[in-house]
């Protein structure tokens, strides 16, 4: 032969060499298979090291070697064993439908230690048994109805899938039990109808359970029984009434902003229809109270004086978010209650009278009188005679105020005498004291960290974890609302009331592995809102949902006629971004080849027989497929071909012309 080698430059150079081979006379023949393929079938709950199937290959004539059997493609997995000596394949693990139907394998048979073999295929179908009950995607749901919806009306639809084939796989629904015979079932799609109208002043509620049955025999039923409820579509036909009381009373001294009362109100229709709102309509025209229209809270506005009013009726309206909205009212009525804050002043500044000498004690002077504007105990007045000249001549009736004398008098002894009625500024009454909350205890989470792991395929709106926090103070003081800080990267929500996290879009392993934020437990106070912060780290767990992915397809390959066997003439690169087994890649020659062998770790596609030509090309079909339960599989198409084509390389025309501006920016077009 005249080898050529030609380097690759303007002007190439080139230098020949002459190649001197010598063939020996050697006649290796193969044991040639009885058949090109084999077909056999083995049910997929087959036990351990059971028998499929034999395949046979012939000796040529007058051979003294014995005829071996080995399986080289088609079971990355080890499930499959072969009998060297007799061809028998049998089971060496547990097979499943499910995951893998069909098999086909790739049996060598070989004579002695003699480098030449032939290679058959083998067709393994792992035939369905019924070892799957359906499963239902969701465990429950919701759906809102209208009492207008006529018969016949589909409502929801009920989705289970079995992983099993054919009959043992066909899924027939049923409604298991139900709190009403307004509904029915088509046994093979699943969708729910209406049989009659449904009145939300009946039943609000309704909850049917729906049962999944497959076609096999014995038939699996699902465990998992899917509750949907049906709720009845509210119209806005019940008003407001009120449950708190029409009459109250504060005190007239408490401070602006006292809670004098809780007005509250009911609706029983459901979402806005039932939301009630509060609102004074007369009887605060000097703005004496203001009414929190949210939670109905009345508190003073001013400072109140009995004395001045003693009693305020109110006319307030509950009314509901409707459309039309509907109200109620109620006359509230408040009672100022006195405190002792007034002083008892007398009807005169003055009071004059004359007595007659010489008479016996006991004779009535006057009567003096005061008023005192509080009310009860507090107006209740006592006189006196305060201590001065004369005054022991003279007594006072304390209840009643009369003045009599207390001694025999004498004109000449003493003409005139001036005493000084003093009321007493007392009162008794029996004390309530309520000792109010003070906002002096933060809320306290169950944890001090919170971490979970999540596997990545989780639905929107999937609950992944529920957080709880206590506060011991009381009232809203005590009653706590939940909220994130940091970035969740839109993948999370949590529930303000209940403390539950859920995602809020799908989830990517791949994209981003953790998240890490912040939960806010805060109560309610109106004043100074204490709160309390957690940390929460989310793992997002690994499952096997991207492709192997080739590095280049197809893939071009110049083989020299003259390659030596057993040498590797191109290796095939794929990667998957998945972890673990599900990112494991193991490559395979979808069909069966002889020439060519994959090497199924490293991609490595190496000859194992010489090149029939010069001109020789073939087309190999490569699969790289992970090592997941669910395996994931990529092709290739590998060309290769013993005479290199050359390409030219030309430009489309011949000549190029262009017009720029004058004066024109660097790097413009």
């Amino acid at each position: 032969l005249t080898v050529s080698a030609r380097d690759g430059g303007g002007l190439p150079s080139a230098s020949n060499a002459a190649v001197t081979v010598n063939v020996l006379q050697t006649v290796l023949v193969p044991a040639i298979f009885e058949r090109s393929r084999y077909s056999f079938s083995v049910p997929e709950d087959a036990p351990e090291d059971s028998m499929i199937g034999t395949v046979k290959a012939r000796e040529p004539p007058n051979s003294l070697e014995v005829v071996s059997y080995r399986i080289c493609s088609g079971d990355p997995h080890g499930k499959f064993s072969i009998d060297p000596q007799f061809g028998i394949i049998r089971t060496k693990k547990q097979l499943d439908h499910e995951a893998q139907s069909v098999v086909v394998l790739t049996v060598q048979s070989q004579l002695g230690d003699s480098p030449v073999y032939s290679s058959t295929q083998v067709n393994i179908s792992v035939t369905d048994i019924n070892d799957n009950p359906p499963v239902f995607l969701t465990k429950s749901d919701k759906v809102t109805i209208s009492h207008t919806q006529p018969p016949g009306t589909a409502v929801y639809i009920a989705h289970a899938e079995d992983k099993d084939s054919g009959l043992n796989g066909a899924i027939k629904y049923s409604i298991a039990s139900t709190q009403s015979d307004a509904f029915s079932i088509d046994p093979s799609l699943g969708v729910i109808n209406l049989t009659r109208t449904v009145l939300a002043e009946k039943q609000q509620e309704y909850t049917l359970h729906i049962a999944a049955e497959d076609c096999g025999s014995p038939p699996l039923t699902s465990l998992l029984i899917a509750a949907a409820k049906l709720l009845c579509y509210d119209i806005n036909d019940n008003s407001p009434s009120f449950m708190s009381s029409p009459l109250s009373y504060v005190m007239e001294d408490v401070e602006v902003g006292f809670l004098v009362h809780h007005i509250i109100a009911k609706d029983p229709d459901e979402g806005r229809n039932g939301q009630v709102t509060y609102h004074i309509l007369s009887g605060n025209e000097n703005k004496a109270f203001v009414l929190d229209k949210i939670t109905g809270l009345l508190t003073t506005a001013q400072f109140l004086d009995r004395e001045v009013q003693e009693r305020y009726s109110l006319t307030v309206i509950a009314l509901d978010d409707g459309s039309p909205a509907l109200s109620a009212t109620q006359i509230l009525t408040i009672i100022v209650l006195d405190v002792n804050d007034e002083t008892p002043g007398f009807l005169k500044q003055l009071y004059e009278t004359a007595v007659h000498e010489n008479r016996d004690p006991g004779e009535f002077v006057i009567r003096v009188e005061a008023v005192d504007r509080d009310a009860g105990l507090n107006s209740l007045l006592q006189y006196e005679i305060l201590p001065g000249a004369g005054y022991e001549k003279f007594k006072m009736n304390s209840d009643s105020g009369e003045l009599v004398t207390a001694a025999s008098l004498d004109r000449e002894t003493q003409e005139v005498f001036s005493i000084k009625g003093s009321p007493s500024r007392s009162s008794t009454a029996q004390l309530y004291l309520t000792v109010l909350d003070e906002n002096d205890h933060s809320p306290l989470f169950v944890k001090t960290q919170y971490q979970i792991s999540v596997t990545e395929d989780l639905e929107e709106g999937s609950a992944i974890l529920d957080l709880s926090a206590s506060d011991e103070d009381a009232g809203l003081n005590g009653e706590i609302m939940y909220s994130l800080i940091d970035d969740t990267y839109g993948a999370f929500a949590i529930n303000s009331v209940t403390g539950s996290i859920i995602t809020t879009k799908a989830l990517d392993r791949e994209t981003k592995s953790q998240y890490t934020f912040r939960a806010v437990a805060s109560d309610c106070s109106t004043h100074f809102p204490r709160s309390t912060t957690v940390s929460v780290v989310v793992h997002i767990d690994d499952v096997n949902d991207n492709d192997p992915v080739f590095l280049q397809n197809p893939i071009r390959v110049f083989v020299p006629a003259e390659t030596a066997v057993n040498e590797t003439v191109t290796t095939v690169r794929a990667e998957d971004v998945d972890l673990g087994s599900n990112g494991a890649i193991v490559f395979n020659l979808m069909m069966a080849e002889t020439v060519f062998q994959i090497n199924v770790k490293t991609g490595d596609i190496i000859l194992r027989e010489p090149l029939a030509s010069k001109a020789f090309s073939t087309q190999l079909l490569v699969t790289a497929s992970d090592q997941g339960i669910t395996p994931r599989t990529a092709t290739a198409v590998v060309i290769i071909f013993t005479e290199e084509q050359e390409e030219v390389i030309s430009f489309s025309h011949s000549l190029y012309e262009a017009s720029v501006p004058e004066n024109s920016a660097a790097g413009g077009h």
